[in-house]
């Protein structure tokens, strides 16, 4: 259990939140959201002692252990995968250290026995000789070989790096475990058995992430970051995120308020608390959404860009075919003897390797030339590209974002271009900033407002989502499920690629195949088929 009292944090100057009163309490996950900036990470490193309140306090009882994901992928180079993992419990890895060294003595004392016998005792107590199966398990489970145990941390792949230490994190069964984006570089049966792991998981859980899929499979509670305060409300990430457009509209429409509207929410309510969710926490989940008032629904400061792409013209019945495309870049070939045809109204999501998926996307935009093999665009096509790394668009300019836009536009009027850039949030003074000092986010935010522009029947978009927060993640989705034309992507982001792809085409070094269905229903055939590991 987590007890905050009367909490404030100021960094740089700046007011983060204040006056937090909350209490966090075994068998539940808290999902900590706030827009970039809010303070998210910040707020669970005050929980965890790595910073101090600037007022109030912090209390966990002493006997409670916390556990927390380090984000240092390199701080455990010169150890062995187990010990990084055993690390976890940093109280039993000191014991099985001294103990190492005490029946290493070659004068052992009589004093050393009964260390030693006192050494054994808190071993045992702690599950020592459990450690090592444990350890196993967990790597296991989120889909790594046993045999990397005996490995140091410095032989292993970035991807493997975090996989260590998620299962350092969740080693022991700490009593509180702190997670900032804990699926980055997971695949989705690693995330899926994280999932399990969390709903079975006793303790506390805070978790910080942008994976909207997994806060709404493993959150019991919100914890959200804003108006300088933090807030918690019952349910999950979609339930928060529902009712607080429903609380927005009804704050809109202060002298509408009335028992319908109230009756609207409260049906709301009613709906969510029958909602399927983890079966242990369904229950407890139901009581606490039950009793629910409309009052104690959020309200919430953050502005949600908009993104919506209208076409210019309808496609034709060719859209594209590409027939026996080979890619080899530096020398590695990455996909060979691809071969599908788009038809009208498919969006199609492309998984698995991401250098190929991109490959594949810049030889369709003739960035790079294939191996061998050839496409062809329909004569009605016309695209907006969002590529994976967007510097080529901003290195070396001083221009101001709104000078930016006006290389791409045909209407060079000021009035048009704000309409563009307004739906991405940035308004008033704020299109005078220059480019090159813009965040990853408002980088990303640009190249959305250049792609609404082109009025195109075609969308590509390699990783769109990357350094945007939820908010962002969420016009996103929204706008690519709303369009009309036809959708080449790429994402991470579950929600995305289910909710907006009919067809899935895999790309993996073993080959590529086409299904046609959900991102849903292609993983459901995976698993029919005995594929695991799939990712996005």
């Amino acid at each position: 259990m987590i007890t905050v009292t009367n909490l404030s944090f100021h960094f740089g100057g700046q007011q983060l939140f204040k006056d937090v009163d909350l209490k966090f309490t075994p068998g539940n996950c808290y999902g900590v959201i706030g827009a970039n900036g809010a303070g998210k990470s910040t707020f669970l490193k005050l929980l965890c002692g790595e910073l101090e309140p600037s007022t109030g306090e912090v209390y966990i009882p002493e006997e409670e252990r916390m556990s927390v994901l380090r984000q240092d992928h390199y701080a455990f180079e010169e150890y062995t995968v187990l010990d990084t993992v055993i690390m976890g419990n940093a109280r039993l890895y000191e014991i099985m250290k001294e103990k190492d060294a005490l029946y290493e003595k070659e004068d052992f004392s009589d004093e050393d026995g009964v260390r030693a016998s006192e050494l054994e005792a808190e071993f045992a107590e702690l599950d020592g000789w459990e450690a090592e199966s444990e350890a196993s398990r967990l790597i296991q489970g989120l889909g790594l070989s046993e045999e990397l145990l005996w490995q140091t941390m410095d032989q292993l792949t970035e991807g493997e790096k975090v996989k260590v230490l998620l299962a350092q994190a969740l080693f022991g069964r700490p009593g509180i475990i702190l997670l900032d984006e804990p699926t980055n570089g997971l695949d989705l049966d690693a995330v899926m058995w994280l999932e399990d792991f969390l709903a079975d998981y006793e303790g506390t859980v805070l978790v910080v992430s942008h994976d909207r899929h997994f806060l709404n499979d493993v959150c019991t509670n919100i914890v959200d970051i804003d108006y300088g305060g933090i807030k918690m409300y019952v349910g999950n990430y979609e339930f928060w995120y529902e009712s607080s457009q429903l609380v927005q509209r009804m704050i809109k429409q202060q002298n509408k308020r009335n028992e319908e509207k109230i009756r609207e929410l409260q049906a709301f309510i009613s709906r969510f608390s029958a909602n399927k969710s983890k079966a242990r926490q369904a229950t407890s989940r139901r009581n606490l959404l039950d009793k629910l008032t409309v009052y104690e629904l959020p309200a919430s400061s953050r502005r949600y860009p908009f993104i919506g792409f209208d076409m210019d013209r309808e496609p034709g019945k060719d859209i594209l075919t590409v027939k026996n495309l080979t890619a080899v870049v530096e020398g590695e070939t990455l996909f060979e003897n691809l071969s599908f045809m788009v038809g009208k109204n498919d969006k199609v999501a492309f998984v698995g390797n991401d250098r190929a998926i991109t490959a594949l996307f810049r030889i369709l935009m003739e960035e790079i030339e294939p191996a061998s093999g050839e496409f062809k665009w329909g004569v009605s096509i016309t695209k907006s590209y969002f590529p994976r790394d967007n510097t080529e668009y901003f290195e070396g300019c001083t221009d101001s974002i709104i000078d930016w836009m006006r290389q791409y536009s045909v209407d060079q009027t000021e009035s048009y271009l704000r309409n563009f850039l307004g739906r991405m949030l940035f308004s008033n003074e704020s299109v005078f900033k220059q480019v090159q000092v813009l965040s990853g986010g408002e980088k990303v935010r640009c190249m959305f407002s250049r792609m609404m522009l082109f009025g195109s029947n075609m969308l590509l978009l390699d990783q769109p989502t990357n350094h945007l927060d939820l908010e962002s993640i969420t016009a996103v989705n929204n706008g690519l499920s709303d369009f009309k034309g036809n959708i080449l992507f790429s994402s991470h982001d579950y929600e995305i690629v289910n909710t907006v792809a009919n067809r899935v085409i895999e790309l993996t070094p073993d080959g590529w195949q086409d299904f046609h269905g959900t991102y849903e229903e292609f993983v459901e055939h995976q698993k029919k088929k005995g594929i695991t590991g799939i990712s996005l």
